[in-house]
């Protein structure tokens, strides 16, 4: 995915609510792109350490608009996924 705003429909798509509810989390696994704009920017923070440093960040879950309670780690697999050809390095 190019842009934080796919993955943030993609989570919505998958876990209910809006997009919005979930913006502000891959907005953070893709901030690197501020210094490094191609894909090794990655190496920063798509992978299992990124993850944890996430939920540390953000909590361990969020209530997204349709009330449901979603794990920040989940949200943060979906993203590294979504970039990483399925996988968590």
């Amino acid at each position: 995915m190019a842009h934080p705003l796919h993955h943030a429909e993609s989570s919505a798509r998958k876990f209910g609510g809006k997009p919005a509810d979930y913006q502000t989390v891959h907005d953070w696994f893709d901030a690197s792109k501020e210094h490094l704009a191609i894909f090794t920017h990655r190496a920063l923070r798509h992978h299992t350490q990124g993850i944890f440093e996430a939920e540390r960040v953000f909590g361990l879950t969020l209530t997204n608009a349709a009330g449901r309670v979603i794990p920040v780690r989940w949200i943060g697999e979906q993203h590294v996924r979504e970039d990483c050809q399925g996988r968590i390095p």
